[in-house]
């Protein structure tokens, strides 16, 4: 049950981030990934906030395996994030590739740790 329940949550999460990114797109044209540096560092807030609301026994394990592996796991998008960073350097962006590739780590890693706190 919970296996299925993991799966049905990562498709949710998948077609959130295809929502969230249509929607950033449709706000600006950049050549920057802002929408796939937005939903990394919400899905990292989210999964910060879980781990913490589950490790002080908050919420069920069963909740943060739904949530975190299933619609965090759909939502976030690392491979999405590589990618983008790769065409910029392909297209001779580099100082923008650098600031995704720092911008990315710091600011996924600065909103685990507000939703740890948080929670």
């Amino acid at each position: 049950m919970t296996v299925a329940l993991i799966a049905i949550a990562g498709s949710i999460g998948a077609m959130a981030r295809f929502f969230v990114d249509g929607v950033i797109r449709q706000i600006g044209k950049t050549t920057f990934p802002f929408a796939t540096l937005f939903i990394n560092v919400g899905g990292s807030f989210i999964l910060g906030l879980l781990t913490s609301l589950g490790t002080a026994h908050l919420i069920p394990p069963t909740t943060k395996a739904i949530v975190g592996t299933g619609f965090c796991g759909g939502y976030t998008t690392f491979s999405t994030a590589n990618f983008e960073t790769i065409r910029l350097i392909q297209t001779k962006r580099n100082s923008l590739a650098t600031i995704n590739i720092i911008g990315t780590m710091a600011l996924t890693m600065l909103a685990a740790f507000i939703g740890i706190e948080v929670g």
